[in-house]
């Protein structure tokens, strides 16, 4: 979220910048187009009801999982020494009981040399190959909207940062500066109950997560690079990361606050034909600067992570994708010794994940399911979800997102009583 005085001092700027633009051509032989037609910028968004309500009672949170109305507006303009984009949503939470505005992207795009781009600003960034697993990809994530029912595309929090690319014959490279940390917006409590460690039970809004959150200008920074070449149409990729974890991964019981442990990551993938598919391969090596030895059970282990994953059309208009996932902690034996109370984290965690995607009605009805397996926690979550396109303006959606465990302490197990269906109308303008 950003302040409205923020709002307006962005708002004031992109006016500024922009009247230099022309209208688009044919508008004044068009008095009578529409209002976004006349302004020197393409306004795109789109007006949105969505609600939802959980299948399962739950003490820590309310019945309600999801009911907003949101109105997004997208503003580009193009000029003759770059782009300028300002996207944001103003909303009505009846769950939260508040009304807000939440600045997705607020950037400008320039070409300083033909070998070289720049994006600087709020922005939405995204790399890596998995299918909603994340390893090289370090940048912040909305797990809150991804379970209660939001629009996929609201996984991908915005960051503050500068992105430069640049292009060579040999290879070509991304790198992402953000000057102060930008953390994920995670599970805290307020609208999703969790398993607390601290208290060895569930809990929700009776026991909100306080973080300690590095929050310094310059000093408090992220750093995230990716070289990448195309050889035969196969993308190989290195990665590499410094910053912090994402979500909390540690805890100071003294301040009974939840801390973000100094974080390096060093990855490779690889994605290309196989066969009749796509395939891709990809790993990461999660090195948890403040726990080196991994004797300290309050702060996250140093990891490796692995994924494999497979998509191909199996039938017409029905596509399938596979993944296998590993995480494996590094130092567990000292983990072991250094654990006081609570279940023990395994030394490997395994997870699965289908994908299937059927359409049908020429392709205005999508039909689709996600649904992650962990043979090793033995949990679950499945993500079924119909949408529809009635023109090509109007569309509606049902989905749901079903949890469920042998564990409460496990990652999906802890999020059985936050089972919940949602539905939704947009308008796309």
């Amino acid at each position: 979220m950003i302040r409205y005085r923020t709002i307006t001092a962005l708002l004031a700027f992109w006016l500024a910048a922009v009247p230099s633009l022309p209208v688009a051509a044919g508008s004044d032989e068009n008095p009578g187009g529409s209002f976004f037609s006349k302004l020197p910028v393409e306004v795109h968004g789109f007006y949105e009801m969505r609600a939802g309500y959980r299948l399962r009672k739950d003490k820590y949170a309310k019945d309600m999982s999801i009911m907003e109305n949101r109105l997004q507006l997208d503003l580009y303009s193009y000029l003759d020494w770059g782009d300028i984009q300002v996207k944001g949503d103003v909303f009505g939470d009846l769950v939260e009981e508040q009304a807000g505005f939440d600045l997705r992207e607020a950037n400008m795009f320039i070409r300083p040399f033909d070998y070289m781009d720049m994006k600087i600003g709020r922005q939405i960034l995204t790399w890596g190959t998995g299918d909603l697993i994340f390893i090289n990809d370090l940048f912040p994530k909305d797990w809150q909207s991804f379970f209660i029912g939001r629009d996929n595309e609201y996984l991908k929090a915005p960051s503050d940062a500068v992105k430069v690319s640049l292009f060579g014959d040999w290879a070509n490279l991304d790198i992402v500066y953000t000057p102060r940390f930008d953390p994920d917006r995670f599970i805290d409590g307020t609208r999703l109950s969790y398993w607390s460690s601290g208290a060895g039970s569930l809990a929700g809004d009776n026991a909100i997560v306080h973080t300690d959150r590095p929050d310094r200008w310059f000093r408090d920074d992220e750093i995230a690079a990716r070289l990448y070449k195309n050889i035969k149409n196969y993308e190989y990729a290195l990665y590499g990361y410094r910053g912090y974890w994402k979500s909390p991964g540690g805890q100071n019981p003294a301040m009974n606050q939840a801390q973000f442990p100094d974080l390096n990551v060093y990855g490779a993938s690889v994605r290309g034909a196989v066969g009749k598919g796509i395939g891709n391969i990809e790993v990461g090596y999660y090195e948890s600067a403040d726990d080196a030895s991994g004797k300290n059970a309050l702060i996250n282990n140093s990891e490796m992570r692995y994924l494999l994953g497979y998509t191909q059309e199996i039938g017409r208009d029905l596509t399938m994708g596979l993944q296998y996932y590993v995480e494996q902690m590094l130092d567990f034996d000292a983990y072991k010794r250094s654990l006081t109370s609570g279940p023990a984290r395994d030394r490997y965690r395994h997870l699965t994940t289908v994908r299937l995607t059927k359409l049908l009605m020429n392709q205005n009805l999508r039909l689709s399911l996600f649904t992650y397996y962990s043979p090793s926690d033995k949990d679950v979550h499945m993500r079924p979800n119909l949408n529809y396109k009635i023109n090509d303006n109007l569309a509606w959606e049902l989905g749901a997102n079903v949890f469920f465990g042998d564990y409460p302490s496990t990652f999906f197990g802890q999020f059985q009583n936050n089972t919940n269906i949602y539905t939704g109308w947009r308008y796309t303008f």
